[in-house]
């Protein structure tokens, strides 16, 4: 008899870039991202995910708007608080037929599919309607993930 592997891990989250560069933007407009990170940060028993993209795609926009210095901070920060995942051709090649909208989401569905992460949080909720396997919930709705 094989054993059958579960589809999605609850104790696995997977954070869009979006909610990451929100929540170190530094304006009040985001607020919602930051205290979501921080949410996350305090449960317990559950491993929080983003992508190597997401890190990039942070590094690249905050570069002509903060220091070098401020950007090494940010990524040190999300070292400590997340797993980052890399990502292979592979995925790249599962996210391009996949019926998300939008590329880029269905890359970072990918690379949470594979960490078989049961949450997403994003502001795009749109962009990953049609995708299957894993929630999508808005930063403003995390408090429904328990302590």
């Amino acid at each position: 008899m094989t054993a059958r592997t579960k589809p999605y891990n609850p104790n696995h989250i997977f954070v869009d870039t979006n909610v990451v560069i929100g929540a170190y933007c530094g304006d009040g407009k985001h607020q919602v991202d930051e205290d979501c990170l921080h949410y996350l940060s305090s449960l317990n028993g559950k491993r929080l995910f983003i992508s190597a993209l997401s890190i990039a795609q942070l590094v690249s926009l905050f570069q002509k708007k903060r220091t070098n210095e401020e950007i090494i901070d940010i990524v040190h920060q999300l070292q400590h608080r997340f797993t980052i995942v890399g990502f292979t051709n592979n995925d790249i090649n599962e996210a391009l037929v996949e019926t998300g909208a939008d590329i880029e989401d269905n890359i970072q569905y990918v690379i949470a599919k594979k960490q078989k992460c049961r949450i997403l949080v994003t502001n795009n909720i749109k962009d990953y309607r049609l995708l299957m396997g894993v929630e999508a919930i808005k930063p403003s709705k995390i408090r429904i993930i328990s302590r």
